[in-house]
């Protein structure tokens, strides 16, 4: 059953119990499950559920529809200690890693030995709708591309692309962060190389279906219905507002569990002759394009989604404020980059349980 207790979030590294919400001189739960202040916590991936009031994090920033283009990296926030909130200034953050530009204007993630991956995440939310990303994955074992959608209180979407197999991607869905029973994953095969060639990868997201495509073609389609329990009557279809992230990250590593790594496709080869050559594992990213399909419309002084009071046991009420994004407080030291791939991975671990 959903409630405002079923986050376990540490104070400031000391464990707390499932039944405990983060205290009031650290109310905010950030995503890596940490309780905090400053950018780090109560921005992006705080979860409202576990921090010390439905209020604590602050609101997130209304969807707009956009198409993004790379040509500079002008509205890519790099260093995420900085960020205020003010999605207006910045279309994405670099929350780890490092990322490139090509003459093209292609936008390159990479993950090499010593950045660990990268992920990058949009400032925007997106409460149903549709997101289109024209992307190449990687090629190589142990390398996973991802294109997901990621909300607070870990309703996900995902595009998963694992290791060298480059003729495939996977689809999937989480609700809450909640593991299913069924299996929940699918993979879309006979794509041409995801490496060479460039691809239209969609989520088109309504309140009552979610379908993901290929270059214009369905392959797979979700009914509300279909994620719905029975005998509970309980949906678990994902629901609530959701950033849009890209990762290129190492599942193929010796601290991943061996499920993780033979998921990936093996270990990574750090001798690879394109690593050699490049310095890096690489994945491209042309354009994402952005189409909100709201709920409701919004008039034109809204400007953010806040979570209010649970209006039934399990799914908590979203609405559209006015009340700001922007927070001009001083930020506080990054999170370190291996609780934020603590995330990431944890969504490989319910992969793994799925396919």
């Amino acid at each position: 059953m959903l409630g405002r207790s079923r986050v376990a979030c540490s104070e400031r590294g000391v464990s707390s119990n499932a039944t405990q919400l983060c205290g009031s001189q650290n109310p905010c739960c950030s995503s890596y499950g940490f309780c905090g202040s400053g950018p780090d916590f109560c921005f992006g991936g705080c979860d409202p559920l576990g921090s010390n009031t439905l209020t604590s994090c602050m609101p997130e920033p209304l969807c707009e529809s956009q198409n993004i283009t790379f040509s500079s990296f002008d509205r890519i926030l790099m260093n995420t200690t900085q960020y205020n909130g003010n999605a207006s200034e910045w279309d994405f953050i670099l929350q780890q890693g490092n990322i490139l530009n090509t003459t093209a204007g292609e936008l390159v993630l990479t993950l090499s030995e010593e950045n660990n991956g990268t992920l990058l995440t949009s400032t925007r939310y997106v409460h149903y709708g549709q997101i289109t990303a024209r992307m190449k994955t990687g090629r190589w074992a142990g390398v996973v591309t991802a294109f997901i959608t990621m909300s607070d209180i870990k309703d996900e979407i995902d595009w998963e692309f694992p290791g060298n197999k480059t003729t495939e991607g996977q689809t999937n869905f989480f609700w809450q962060g909640l593991i299913p029973t069924q299996t929940a994953g699918q993979t879309t095969g006979n794509l041409t190389d995801t490496f060479s060639n460039y691809h239209d990868y969609t989520l088109d997201w309504t309140e009552d279906s979610l379908t993901w495509l290929v270059d214009g073609s369905v392959v797979r389609t979700l009914t509300r219905a279909e994620a719905t329990d029975n005998s509970t009557g309980v949906s678990r279809f994902p629901n609530t507002p959701s950033r849009i992230e890209f990762s290129l990250w190492p599942a193929g590593i010796s601290s991943e569990p061996a499920g993780t790594v033979e998921w990936a496709g093996g270990m990574i080869n750090w001798d690879d002759p394109d690593y050699k050559s490049a310095g890096h594992f690489y994945a491209y990213i042309e354009s994402v394009s952005v189409t909100c399909n709201d709920p409701q419309a919004a008039s034109g002084n809204i400007t953010s989604y806040v979570y209010g009071s649970n209006s039934s046991a399990f799914t908590p009420a979203i609405t559209l404020s006015n009340e700001t994004t922007i927070e001009s407080n001083g930020a506080l030291a990054a999170v370190p980059a291996s609780f934020k791939w603590a995330l990431v991975a944890s969504g490989a671990a319910m992969l793994l349980a799925l396919f």
